[in-house]
């Protein structure tokens, strides 16, 4: 009797466990529960897509709004539809289909971003070894930062054309800042003991930058990368203004001349979602090429 008064006066569960069963145990405080635990981490991501879906019907149910404005979901749906196939003799949208214009679109992207960005880490590579080189391309490289990409298209057409040439040497100077930028700072971010134990070692001026500089600095021209390819794919629409037919910006554009909001916003989907998957193909190559990052 006394020893069960010291446990109840302890704090311990008044209800005692019978022999051979296990105590229940509580989970610790942050752990995952268990309805997460059992495949909803596949469907959690999709909840704030249904809540945004239910609201824009309650939207457009409400009629508030004019469709032109605020098209019911199903409109949407029937618009990515008719781009997706042939239809009453009519070919996608504007005699293309939907995959066609994201082609084009993705071709443009990739060749603008391979050129930007290997322009960008050369230039960062060298900006952040050579110090007066850095000094004389750093207020440059923040002059076209500023730049919209609506600013110096027109010039661009009027140098090149209107054909690929424009388009491309737009989203190329669109994601060459950023690439430079980001590599700049990570190799000046280069740890010095390193960099001294090396040079102590015998190495020359090439070795310590190969051995030491670059593979200390892959990590954060990783993040510039994605932050290059990220601008890049956002002024795809300033880029497709002109003879952007095929393609997503120029589908977007030549719809909303005729106030077609469900074929915008089934182009501002297609552009949203193939930024998602081009993103995650950078993360998945940036953790094959930089597996020690976050280990160090």
């Amino acid at each position: 009797m006394l020893l069960m008064t010291e446990t109840l006066a302890r704090g311990a569960p008044a209800a005692a466990t019978r022999p051979g069963t296990a105590a229940p145990r509580e989970a610790p405080a942050g752990a995952t529960p268990r309805w997460l635990r059992r495949g909803g981490r596949a469907t959690v991501p999709l909840l704030p897509v249904l809540v945004f879906l239910g609201l824009w019907q309650l939207a457009a149910v409400s009629g508030l709004w004019n469709e032109i404005f605020v098209p019911y979901p199903a409109t949407v749906w029937r618009a990515a539809v008719d781009a997706s196939t042939t239809h009453d003799g009519v070919r996608g949208y504007q005699g293309h289909l939907l995959w066609e214009h994201l082609y084009m679109t993705l071709r443009r992207v990739t060749a603008g971003v391979v050129i930007g960005v290997a322009v960008g880490v050369a230039l960062g590579l060298a900006m952040g070894t050579v110090g007066w080189l850095r000094r004389i391309l750093e207020p440059w490289l923040t002059f076209l930062r500023a730049l919209p990409p609506l600013a110096y298209l027109f010039l661009l057409v009027i140098w090149l054309g209107i054909d690929e040439a424009p388009k491309i040497a737009l989203l190329a100077l669109a994601a060459l800042p950023a690439a430079a930028v980001a590599t700049t700072a990570a190799v000046l971010a280069a740890p010095v003991g390193l960099i001294e134990a090396a040079r102590a070692l015998g190495a020359t001026r090439a070795q310590v930058i190969r051995d030491v500089v670059v593979p200390s600095a892959l990590p954060e021209t990783f993040t510039g990368v994605r932050l290059a390819v990220g601008i890049a794919y956002s002024s795809v629409v300033a880029a497709e203004l002109f003879n952007g037919l095929p393609g997503i910006g120029g589908m977007v554009k030549d719809a909303s001349n005729y106030n077609n909001t469900p074929v915008v916003l089934v182009g501002i989907v297609a552009i949203g979602l193939s930024g998602l998957v081009i993103d995650a193909l950078l993360r998945a190559a940036e953790r094959r090429a930089v597996p020690w990052r976050g280990n160090l």
